[in-house]
Parts: C-alpha cells; sequence; structure tokens
C-alpha cells in the first residue's frame, strides 16, 4: 500500500518545443473531492479532457489549480493586427488633424498602444507534437505534486501517530481514574435511596431498584473506554494501510469525540472529567490533522 499523502502541495513543470515555451504550474489544496480548476489559454480547449483523466487516475481528493502559460522564446515573432493598427491608426490621424501643428503619428507609438500587436501564440494554431509535449509536461508535473503530497503526507503521518499515542495515555490514565468510580456511586445510591426512603416510606421497591439501576448505568464507562480502545486501533491500522484513507479516518476521529463527550457526561470525578476533557483536547487536534489527508 502506498503511505497516506496530503491534500496540499505545489509543483512545476516547463519546457519548448518549436520555438514555444510553455509553463505548468499546480497547486493543491484540501476538499471534499477531487476538483481540478484548469486555466489554459484561448485556442487550447482541447487539451482538458486528456488532463483531467491523467490527474483522475493519480489523485483522489483535493482542489486542484493547473495553470498553462505560453510564450514565444522571440519577441520579434509578435507581429500587429492588422485591423487593430488601421482602428488606432486612424483615430491618430483624425486627432493630428483637428490640433494644429500636431505632429504625425509615429510607427512606434502606434505599436505600443495596447492590441496592436499580437503574442504570436494566439495566432499559432496547436499542432499535435505541441499538444503531445504538453501533455507529457503536464503528467511531469502531476507526478511531481503527487510526490510533494506524499512528502507531505509522511510528515504528518508522524503528527497522526504522535496524537494517538497522547490519546491512549490518557485513555489509560482514564480506565484507572474510572477503576474506583462504581464504588463511589454505589455509596451515592444509597444516599439516594435513603432519601428516598425518608421522604416515602411506602415507595415501591421496583421504583428504588429503577432508581439504583439508572445511576448504575449512569456510572459505568467501561463501554465508552473499551470502544476508545477499539477506535485507536482502527486508526492506526488506517495510518498502516494508507493510500486514500481520509474519509474513513474522518468518519471515525467522529467516534472519537463521541465517546469523549460520554465519558466527561459521566463521570462522577473531578479527575476524571479533568482527563475526558484532555481528551476532548487532543482528539479536537487529530480532527484538524485528518482534515488533510488525501
Amino acid at each position: 500500500m502506498h503511505p497516506i499523502a496530503s491534500m496540499t502541495g505545489f509543483a512545476r513543470a516547463e519546457g519548448t518545443l518549436d520555438g514555444l515555451g510553455w509553463v505548468w504550474e499546480l497547486r493543491s489544496v484540501n476538499g471534499r473531492g477531487l476538483d481540478l480548476r484548469l486555466r489554459l489559454p484561448g485556442g487550447w480547449d482541447q487539451l482538458e479532457p486528456a488532463l483531467r483523466d491523467a490527474a483522475g487516475k493519480l489523485l483522489r481528493r483535493g482542489n486542484v489549480n493547473a495553470t498553462l502559460t505560453l510564450k514565444r522564446e522571440s519577441e520579434a515573432e509578435a507581429a500587429p493586427d492588422p485591423a487593430a493598427l488601421e482602428r488606432v491608426l486612424a483615430l491618430a490621424l483624425a486627432l493630428a488633424g483637428r490640433i494644429p501643428g500636431a505632429p504625425p503619428p509615429r510607427a512606434e507609438g502606434l505599436l505600443a498602444l495596447p492590441g496592436v500587436l499580437r503574442a504570436a501564440t494566439a495566432e499559432t494554431a496547436p499542432t499535435e507534437p505541441v499538444l503531445a509535449a504538453l501533455r507529457q509536461g503536464f503528467e511531469r508535473a502531476l507526478a511531481a505534486l503527487d510526490a510533494a503530497r506524499r512528502a507531505e503526507g509522511a510528515r504528518l503521518a508522524t503528527v497522526l501517530r504522535a496524537l494517538l499515542d497522547e490519546i491512549a495515555a490518557l485513555r489509560d490514565a482514564a480506565v484507572a481514574e474510572a477503576a474506583d468510580q462504581p464504588a463511589r456511586q454505589r455509596a451515592r445510591m444509597l444516599e439516594t435511596v435513603a432519601g428516598l426512603l425518608a421522604e416515602t416510606p411506602s415507595l415501591p421497591e421496583e421504583r428504588i431498584a429503577q432508581e439504583v439501576a439508572l445511576l448504575a448505568a449512569r456510572s459505568d464507562v467501561r463501554e465508552e473506554l473499551d470502544r476508545l480502545a477499539s477506535h485507536l486501533d482502527a486508526a492506526r491500522a488506517l495510518l498502516a494501510e494508507g493510500a486514500a484513507v481520509g474519509r474513513r479516518f474522518d468518519f471515525l476521529v467522529q467516534e472519537f469525540n463521541r465517546e469523549a463527550n460520554t465519558l466527561c457526561s459521566k463521570s462522577a470525578s473531578a479527575a476524571l472529567t479533568a482527563t475526558g476533557l484532555r481528551l476532548k483536547a487532543a482528539i479536537e487536534q487529530l480532527r484538524e490533522q485528518v482534515q488533510n489527508i488525501e
């Protein structure tokens, strides 16, 4: 199995072919699914199906922005747009004619106006060799992005293991602190029963049994602690499995939180409550980190 991967990363790939330079830049952040957003120059949309297919084969989750920049190696390749040049020339001559003594428009001034010069890339129709080079360049950038996400995932796995160890230690502390909780609760039950009998001497035994059973159920935290141990085993198994386990890990952390909440609500001692709150804080840190897993 592959190790876990983060959903955040950056990669860049560049090259040239037939005098055309190109640059791919890929940025990835967290996302519920895989959302590839492509920014391609006008007239190059035919690349999109192959790019989406390549991304879908390698990535499972994340919002990925992919930008393609094209540029001719020689600026001399830029050429005037005849229609735009005619328009600005006519306007310049008309304006010069209305201003007494105004010099005629100069060629360099006209060519410097926005829209008069067009980059050669805008005029160049995509050829199959160039399209193939751009697809290969995208795949290189995609592989580099995947490597960056896996490197970040390795660092993330170290953090997750440390948090799971902390939660396990707090769970063990809770087991020790809850060991004498039944004895304390039995004492409370006896006080409660004595109070009920003092107020209502004829109270039915069934009612007394119900009160005792209810208090006993509220004080027993063994199930929560056992389930928490099971969740820890499942979390470590997910880390060992690797690959795209983010969604399952996120669901599992919700179960961690549910057990910690119930533990706090059933606690009969300040020490156990304090441990339960520390558990909740560690689980919240775990949840925040899990959000980054692919």
